[in-house]
């Protein structure tokens, strides 16, 4: 069983890239773009193994870069950003859902209220046709 060999210092320089990407807020593979030695490991594509076993340096002097640099990458200030906003309109939109729900409620209630009424309406005029009407008045010309 033969090993294939590894170019640490390619590696090293895809840590290196990496860290950099995370530190400018510019992340390729990391979707949320923390300033963790996790996101670090996935920004970079290489193994966890690898990462904090063979290039532990590099993971020490980024979170120090990270420390140092004391913000917040702009991506996840964004995404803090956007996942506000979008709770805010999340909100208004149940609110004006439960509004149009107590609404509807209402307009079944008064659509059940006037089919009552009309149908009440109906037997009354019922009743009223089968009253047998006397004649009217005798015209002037008439005998």
């Amino acid at each position: 069983m033969t090993r294939k060999s590894r170019d640490r210092d390619a590696e090293r320089e895809a840590i290196r890239a990496a860290a950099t990407r995370l530190l400018n807020g510019t992340p390729f593979r990391s979707a949320v773009g923390k300033l963790t030695g996790t996101e670090l490991v996935t920004e970079c594509g290489l193994r966890r193994d690898i990462v904090y076993a063979d290039h532990k340096d590099l993971v020490d002097e980024f979170r120090a870069r990270a420390k140092a640099q004391n913000l917040t990458p702009e991506v996840v200030q964004n995404t803090a950003a956007e996942n506000t906003a979008l709770r805010e309109a999340l909100a208004k939109t149940k609110a004006a859902l439960a509004s149009e729900r107590e609404r509807n409620r209402g307009l079944v209630r008064a659509a059940a209220e006037l089919s009552l009424e009309l149908d009440q309406v109906y037997e009354e005029l019922a009743a009223v046709q089968h009253i047998t009407r006397l004649p009217g008045p005798r015209g002037a010309g008439s005998p």
